[in-house]
């Protein structure tokens, strides 16, 4: 197949040529229509001073709700203007400081501390129904009392008692106090105390109380306090809370004659158990009766600590 001659692909014919030129006319008027745009539309003259004004009411406005952003009424200590709830400007006289007790002062004093009417008639009508100002802070719970004007006043509030001067108030009020007893101190004595004792102390049930019934019977009675800490499961806490409602009466407590006890007593009390009784036995068996108490140190496992804990509950008589 022959190939066609470059020079075909460039001939068009008479509607190719046309619409051809259509094309780029509308491509060129499009673009230069922008250009047209100040030519075919009129110019808006605005005045500079329409413009001025404008922008400064927008800045007078944004200063005010940066001043008042809570739209209270209020009133300075320099007399300018205090905003109120309809958007609208009012003005303030500046207040005068002097000491005054917001109970008795009057609509005068509230006036001339730089109070508008309405927050002086909200105040008096609260003091009219009963209220009354207990503390200077209190006047910061006034509806319509701005926080700049408690600060203002707050260092100047005065309250007196109401009752001074009044005796027949005073002895009024004292027929409603309710009179303060003493609590006395209950203390029992640890040797003798029965169950019921027990149990009447903070933190002791009955299970306790018996355990420390028993346990004072094995030992053959208490000759110190901090021993009832030694009873099974009473907590170190309990012990400290009771501590100072326990006492030591003249009861003496039983003892063991070490030259004559069997092993079956030995063993039975809490600080000698069997280990302790077989070897007091075996002593006295190579080296006879003991002389004294202080014998029984010579055997080996009774330790300083462990002979002053027994030596109480010894004898050799």
């Amino acid at each position: 197949m022959a190939k066609k001659p470059a020079s075909e692909y460039f001939s068009f014919t008479r509607k190719e040529r046309t619409g051809i030129i259509v094309i780029v006319l509308v491509i060129l008027l499009l673009t230069g229509l922008p250009l047209l745009f100040p030519y075919l539309l009129p110019e808006r003259k605005t005045a500079n001073s329409d413009f001025e004004k404008a922008i400064s009411g927008l800045t007078i406005r944004q200063s005010d709700s940066t001043q008042h952003p809570n739209r209270y009424y209020g009133r300075n200590t320099s007399g300018g203007k205090t905003w109120n709830e309809t958007n609208q400007y009012q003005t303030s006289r500046p207040g005068e400081l002097f000491y005054f007790d917001p109970n008795t002062i009057t609509a005068e004093g509230w006036q001339r501390l730089g109070l508008r009417d309405k927050t002086i008639q909200t105040i008096q009508h609260y003091l009219s129904k009963g209220g009354s100002f207990k503390k200077p802070e209190d006047i910061g719970k006034v509806w319509g009392l701005s926080e700049n004007d408690v600060k203002r006043l707050l260092p100047f509030v005065s309250i007196k008692n109401k009752d001074a001067g009044n005796p027949q108030r005073i002895r009024d009020s004292a027929l409603f106090t309710r009179p303060v007893y003493e609590k006395k101190l209950i203390t029992i004595d640890i040797n003798t105390a029965d169950s019921t004792a027990f149990i009447a102390l903070p933190g002791i049930g009955s299970r306790l109380a018996n355990r420390i019934i028993a346990f004072r019977e094995k030992l053959g009675g208490f000759y110190n306090i901090d021993q009832l800490a030694e009873t099974f499961a009473l907590p170190d806490s309990v012990f400290q809370k009771i501590r100072n409602r326990l006492l030591i009466g003249n009861v003496p407590v039983k003892k063991i004659n070490i030259n004559t006890a069997g092993i079956d007593e030995l063993k039975a009390h809490p600080y000698i158990r069997y280990a302790l009784g077989n070897a007091l036995l075996q002593y006295r068996n190579t080296h006879g009766t003991f002389a004294d108490i202080a014998d029984i140190k010579k055997i080996m496992i009774v330790t300083e600590p462990l002979y002053a804990k027994l030596a109480p509950y010894l004898t050799v008589q």
